[in-house]
């Protein structure tokens, strides 16, 4: 099939002829080829770090393999909360064949413990990974709320909706595991090969 522009494809289109463009235009126009594989999505958190294992198969094609919160014990440690979510993060990379981590950023926190708190349970999470050399991709909460809801500041409930839709689930996840998945997901629809 010979290369179309966009304006040639378009035309096309308005005058009611169907018209695929080939893979070469797609690329000229900036399209970008479907994320193919599992991603883990982490939520991380010192008490309540939420992992969403995502397979996908292309375009809109996510499924949920697995999710959970990581939580210690009442009395547990800072120490002890951190091997918890290490392990946790692990056991995970150790199950599934994870092509990329995606973390959430941590969110602005004018408290300075608050930031060392959130800053050691993200280098837990992520140690596991780095240690097996998958690759770890960041994005922050914006960007992820834009990726799933189509928003940059739609609620907790708006992004789960949404996400519940478009990974098929049956049932909501825990607000630390939608994060997760979410994260997982606006990964999936923004990496460029």
């Amino acid at each position: 099939m010979p290369r179309r522009s966009a304006r040639t494809l378009w035309a096309a289109k308005l005058a009611g002829r169907d018209v695929e463009p080939s893979a070469e235009t797609l690329r000229a126009m900036g399209a970008r080829e479907p994320f193919h594989g599992i991603v883990l999505g982490i939520d991380p958190s010192l008490r309540g770090t939420g992992l969403g294992v995502v397979e996908f198969a292309g375009a809109g094609n996510g499924r949920l393999l697995f999710s959970r919160t990581v939580r210690a014990p009442a009395k547990a440690s800072a120490v002890d909360c951190l091997g918890h979510i290490a392990r946790a993060v692990a056991e995970l990379l150790d199950r599934y064949t994870v092509r990329h981590v995606a973390v959430e950023e941590t969110i602005y926190v004018q408290n300075f413990r608050t930031a060392q708190i959130l800053g050691t349970a993200r280098g837990a999470a992520i140690a596991p990974a780095a240690m097996r050399g998958t690759p770890v991709f960041e994005y922050p909460p914006l960007r992820v709320k834009q990726a799933v809801a189509g928003f940059g500041r739609a609620s907790k409930e708006q992004v789960a909706g949404q996400l519940r839709g478009i990974l098929k689930l049956d049932a909501a996840l825990g607000l630390d595991e939608t994060d997760a998945a979410a994260v997982a997901l606006c990964h999936a629809l923004t990496f460029r090969q």
